[in-house]
């Protein structure tokens, strides 16, 4: 789906985020979660992990304002293609999802901090090759590891959410080792922090942003 919103789309649009919004997450416009009972050490060092949940311009405005991620960078992976174009994806042909690299520090936040975020502001996990206004498989949810330490603390924390009922609905992330990544276009980098006043980032991604802030105001830092 085209992200190129003109009015009067944008009060469409705005009517699905706003429902999609208000069922995930009620009023308060973030899922309340618990903390992960399994996570890795808080050991200095580089991590990465691929994540996917929608379109990734809102994915990396959340990642980029977490404290110890030193790189967010967006682009494609859990496809077949080689060195896939944003058009190409965008077909839903390629297998590929919209996705996050995320390089981290765990001695600054861990991978279990990192999926708190995901899971609660960053997107809604039980929306099926979905979010919000877009739709497809390139829009899915997805954890792409990077370690086996990162899929266990993974399929560990989606099974507390399950036990918990923290979703009224399934949780429906895949959790898949991490094949390939590939960088989208110079364009869709830092797309929310150079079109801000653009409506899709508006009414979808800076209201994440600002959740992030409310939620987790000891990891986020202003950059």
């Amino acid at each position: 789906m085209t992200r190129s919103i003109k009015f009067p789309l944008v009060i469409l649009v705005a009517g699905v985020a706003i429902f999609a919004a208000v069922a995930w997450s009620g009023a308060g416009g973030a899922a309340k979660l618990p903390d992960p009972k399994v996570d890795e050490n808080a050991a200095k060092g580089k991590e990465t992990v691929v994540l996917a949940g929608g379109c990734f311009w809102g994915i990396q405005a959340v990642f980029e304002h977490v404290k110890g991620v030193t790189s967010a960078t967006a682009g494609y992976s859990g496809g077949t293609v080689k060195t896939p174009g944003y058009e190409e994806v965008s077909s839903g042909t390629t297998g590929h999802a919209e996705s996050v690299e995320v390089v981290y520090d765990p001695s600054q936040v861990t991978f279990g901090q990192l999926l708190k975020v995901f899971f609660s502001v960053a997107h809604d996990p039980t929306e099926l090759n979905r979010q919000g206004p877009d739709f497809g498989t390139q829009y899915r949810s997805a954890i792409f590891f990077t370690t086996q330490d990162q899929e266990r603390i993974a399929r560990a924390y989606v099974d507390q959410l399950t036990a918990a009922k923290t979703f009224p609905n399934p949780i429906v992330t895949q959790i898949m080792p991490m094949k390939g990544f590939y960088r989208a276009e110079d364009y869709h980098q830092d797309y929310a922090v150079h079109h801000p006043d653009n409506p899709y980032i508006m009414i979808n991604d800076l209201p994440k942003v600002a959740n992030l802030k409310k939620e987790f105001p000891q990891i986020y830092v202003n950059r």
